[in-house]
């Protein structure tokens, strides 16, 4: 794939790391970063901060916001990283309408895990209460999906390069420090 044609999509449940990872993508593949969850209307982040989960009517009219800000900064700066949960098959189909090359990055990892990084984030309308439905909605990469699939509790900067090598995508950018980051637990 070359960099002209990145399309990349960090999924996964909320609390895996998705933001954090896509940023660092983005910034290592010098393309810009969106976040899916700027794109959820009032009602949908009124019912998430109360511990409602999203059915697929909330989710497709977002999905297709976040489909078309990703295309139109796509075609503008050849490239995009989104963090975007993903978590079915058909949301992720309907991704690649507007993006048809879109690769994911799936972060799995154990629920408990999930679930302690969860209790310590603030600030956020999703919260730990959306984790079990969540799980439950979860559809992890079929075989013929285009991505990977990565253990969320690496260091930020090992699933940066893991990413990167199964995609192969190279990187644009070398990474502002060397650091070995985690995501805070």
């Amino acid at each position: 794939m070359s960099n002209r044609d990145i399309a990349l999509v960090v999924m996964g449940v909320s609390g895996a790391g998705k933001s954090t990872l896509a940023v660092m993508l983005a910034d290592r593949l010098d393309v810009p970063f969106i976040e899916a969850d700027d794109y959820h209307s009032d009602e949908a982040r009124d019912l998430m901060s109360r511990g409602i989960g999203l059915n697929d009517e909330h989710r497709t009219p977002w999905l297709d916001r976040v489909g078309a800000a990703a295309r139109e900064s796509a075609d503008a700066a050849d490239g995009i990283v989104i963090a975007c949960s993903a978590l079915r098959r058909i949301y992720r189909d309907r991704l690649r309408r507007y993006l048809p090359a879109t690769k994911f990055v799936f972060l799995n990892g154990a629920p408990d895990l999930i679930a302690e990084r969860l209790k310590g984030r603030q600030n956020h309308f999703v919260g730990q209460s959306l984790l079990e439905s969540q799980l439950n909605v979860l559809e992890p990469l079929e075989p013929d999906e285009p991505g990977v699939t990565l253990d969320l509790s690496e260091t930020l900067d090992a699933l940066v390069d893991e990413a990167l090598r199964k995609l192969g995508v190279a990187p644009n950018a070398a990474p502002a420090t060397p650091t070995e980051v985690r995501i805070p637990r």
